[in-house]
């Protein structure tokens, strides 16, 4: 139902500020309007164009949190990316977003938006998540923390990242009363359902965005699994050894997840994915044996990892993919943090040296 009890079309407020993380305006946005609701988007200033994180969003506001009356509406959506950061600094928004959630209306956010929520002093008492980044954030605000896709508190609805968004928007539907087999959307609660293509026909990911994430990850897999193994047969440190087979076995699990996932949209490994692990082996062939060059570039191949995995992850609006990502960077992050103290074991011990500061000349002002 896209009405309400007088008749009216039912309006839907999405906020905005540049940096916001694309899709995570878009697929929301899309969806609404696809449904038949008034969707109006409100910015800080009149006459803005605001520009999306990624650069695929490009859109001017209808109105301003300052001059919108929140008894008008019947739902507030708060996207994330760095718009939140700005749009907590503006009184007039955290008002907007506060009497709206007094008046009872539905109050939605996801990944940094609960940045809002927190200045407006929203979260006490309530379940709620957001990206894990902002997870101290919300508990220190009084908010009990789950790491769910998808958190419902009464009027309430909070999600974490890209990959929930088809399960976001599907929530934010019902609870406006679109929703159900009448209008061929799954029950948020289906884990079998194709969320990866109802996100796509919101303006997210497409099969092919997503079968590139999984091959760049597969051959960032490879090539890691490849190379600790390698590490592995070079090092006489029997501590070390024993990490890098636990790693390497971590890698085969990964990669057999990855391909799974490639395989569940019909498609095989690409070409730099299958040689990515023939890469490592030439690489390895002429690096030496040194101990403290083992331990530092094992250290160091943990820290791009997480950095390269965590940065692909946020990035497709695919729940499945996402969740294999995020097992993988957990799984990195967990392998770091030994290496780093088996690291810095060896450095007291051995007398390692930190590294040297650069000798490049100091750049004149």
């Amino acid at each position: 139902m896209t009405a309400d009890n007088n008749g009216q079309t039912k309006r839907v407020a999405i906020l905005i500020e540049n940096g916001v993380e694309d899709s995570e305006f878009l697929v929301p946005y899309n969806g609404l309007k696809q449904a038949g609701f008034e969707v109006v988007v409100l910015g800080s200033r009149t006459n803005e164009k605001y520009a999306g994180k990624q650069g695929k969003l490009a859109m001017q506001a209808d109105g301003t949190t300052t001059e919108a009356v929140p008894a008008e509406f019947d739902a507030v959506i708060i996207p994330g990316g760095m718009a939140p950061d700005t749009m907590r600094t503006n009184p007039n928004t955290v008002h907007f977003v506060r009497e709206a959630f007094e008046q009872g209306k539905i109050v939605a956010a996801v990944c940094h938006g609960p940045q809002v929520l927190i200045e407006a002093d929203l979260l006490k008492g309530k379940n709620a998540t957001g990206f894990l980044a902002i997870k101290t954030d919300m508990i220190n605000a009084g908010a009990n923390y789950i790491n769910e896709a998808l958190v419902v508190d009464g009027n309430l609805i909070t999600s974490r990242q890209p990959g929930d968004l088809a399960i976001f928007t599907t929530a934010i539907l019902a609870r406006l009363g679109y929703g159900g087999k009448e209008v061929a959307l799954p029950e948020e609660t289906d884990t079998n359902a194709e969320w990866w293509k109802l996100a796509n026909g919101w303006g997210g990911s497409t099969q092919g965005d997503i079968v590139k994430g999984l091959n760049t990850a597969l051959a960032g897999e490879r090539y890691a699994c490849e190379a600790f193994q390698n590490y592995a047969e070079k090092t006489q440190d029997s501590d070390l050894r024993s990490l890098l087979r636990e790693i390497i076995q971590n890698k085969q699990n990964h990669i057999l997840a990855l391909e799974k996932r490639l395989n569940d949209f019909g498609e095989t490994p690409s070409i730099p994915a299958q040689i990515a692990d023939k890469y490592a082996k030439l690489k390895a062939s002429m690096q030496g044996t040194d101990e403290t060059f083992l331990l530092r570039s094992t250290l160091g191949d943990l820290q791009t990892g997480v950095v390269d995995i965590n940065n692909l992850r946020v990035k497709f609006t695919d729940p499945v993919s996402t969740a294999i990502l995020t097992e993988i960077e957990s799984d990195l992050s967990k392998c770091e943090q030994v290496v780093a103290k088996l690291y810095r074991a060896r450095a007291v011990s051995q007398e390692i040296k930190s590294p040297k500061p650069s000798t490049s000349p100091a750049v004149k002002m």
